[in-house]
């Protein structure tokens, strides 16, 4: 037998093996001053594109205001206890009216956090003799969300329809025989390639195989679509998904989630989700922003159209100059390129050390070796200048890259380069 503990720091796991050199600069970076696009990294000053703040909500001088007064008025307790017993309110009821009227839902369930909640209403919609299908790039917390599931799950090759078919072919199979249901899970908006999920295609197989949907539209809430209702509002296709799922982090620059369908379901996981049976109800302090937050997502579309001027402006030039950003039809803008971890690295550096360009990375073992994907997130907030300066020093450190100019031993050693 072994210490439970030993095989913890042996190597760290996975991403964890570079963390005593990367802490601090690649790994848990400390972004200062006022979330914005241009923060304070290291001392100096960045361009920040790592920030899920689509409309540029969370520094908006009317949003702030209102959760200050928020804040002032009930403070990080108000309502105590879970909603079941002791933490409803008018307006926890009232936040959920106003986004089932605006994703056409008939009723909605506030959720006190995105991944939790997800995680638990899928425990809670399916049992034993049930199926799962649900897209093999979804986002963990679907993943996690899964694995609670005690019976059969089939993942389909990413935004493949006919591989969907496949496993829907086997999932029909075995519902059928265990006397249980299928439940299709995929996302509105995925997070890191910024391909939308193939909605249109998935809901015309419902007939066939008598499945339900849930979509986890995080990163479409807010501006997809004329209204900014989500993916499935774009994609013509709210009246066929059956639930539909996205947290307040991304567009709305809070904190919570919600799910949204029919009346009778929703009914149900009011009673069922134990994430949110056995939690405390999600604090008015946050209600009440939403509240501000919905009502500006309603009324201003020009937020939209301001990061929609954004997003093509950065896309449309990383395109001429070369870039592959795969198939990108959101805002999440990945860049692929080829390199190693310690280019990566070098190149990562280089970026923000001398160009002021602070963005996410992502390298082997998430993604194959070889491979190097750079993930900007355009918001509203970004001015046509930033994106300019950008796109020029993505083209003069690509040009560095290929030429061999980031060969490195290893990573370099942050604690070493004044990083911790």
């Amino acid at each position: 037998m072994v210490d439970v503990f030993e095989k913890l720091v042996k190597d760290g796991g996975p991403i964890g093996q570079h963390m005593d050199r990367a802490h601090g600069y690649f790994a848990f970076p400390k972004l200062e001053g006022e979330l914005g696009p241009r923060m304070k990294f290291r001392g100096k000053e960045v361009i920040v594109w790592s920030l899920n703040n689509y409309l540029g909500l969370v520094n908006d001088p009317a949003v702030r205001q209102v959760d200050a007064d928020a804040a002032a008025a009930y403070g990080m307790g108000n309502p105590m206890g879970a909603r079941m017993m002791s933490g409803n309110t008018a307006k926890h009821e009232e936040l959920e009216k106003v986004i089932s009227k605006f994703v056409s839902r008939e009723d909605t369930m506030l959720l006190n956090f995105g991944y939790q909640g997800i995680m638990s209403c899928i425990d809670a919609l399916v049992n034993r003799r049930d199926v799962i299908v649900y897209d093999a790039e979804a986002h963990a917390c679907i993943v996690d969300g899964v694995r609670l599931h005690m019976g059969n799950r089939f993942a389909f090759k990413h935004n493949d329809i006919a591989d969907c078919e496949k496993q829907l072919v086997r999932a029909k199979a075995l519902a059928e025989k265990n006397g249980g249901g299928i439940l299709l899970i995929t996302e509105g908006v995925f997070g890191m390639d910024g391909e939308q999920g193939i909605l249109k295609e998935i809901v015309a197989l419902k007939a066939k195989y008598g499945f339900r949907i849930l979509i986890d539209d995080a990163h479409g809430f807010g501006y997809m679509g004329p209204t900014g209702a989500g993916a499935d509002e774009a994609q013509g296709v709210q009246a066929d998904i059956d639930l539909y799922f996205s947290t307040f982090v991304k567009s709305m620059g809070s904190i919570g989630a919600f799910i949204s369908g029919p009346k009778a379901v929703l009914k149900f996981l009011r009673y069922n989700t134990r994430s949110q049976i056995f939690a405390k109800s999600l604090p008015l302090l946050i209600v009440e922003g939403m509240l501000k937050r919905m009502d500006m997502v309603i009324n201003q579309p020009e937020l939209r159209s301001k990061l929609w001027d954004n997003v093509n402006r950065l896309q449309t030039g990383l395109k001429e100059r070369g870039f592959d950003i795969g198939n990108t039809n959101s805002p999440v803008t990945p860049i692929y390129m080829k390199g190693d971890v310690p280019e990566a690295t070098q190149m990562v550096m280089d970026l923000r050390e001398n160009y002021g360009i602070f963005c996410s990375i992502v390298v082997y073992p998430v993604i194959p070796k070889g491979d190097i994907i750079y993930r900007l997130i355009p918001t509203a907030s970004h001015s046509f200048e930033e994106v300019d300066i950008t796109l020029q020093a993505f083209e003069e450190t690509k040009k560095k890259l290929d030429a061999g100019a980031y060969k490195a031993a290893d990573i370099p050693d942050m604690a070493e380069v004044g990083a911790l």
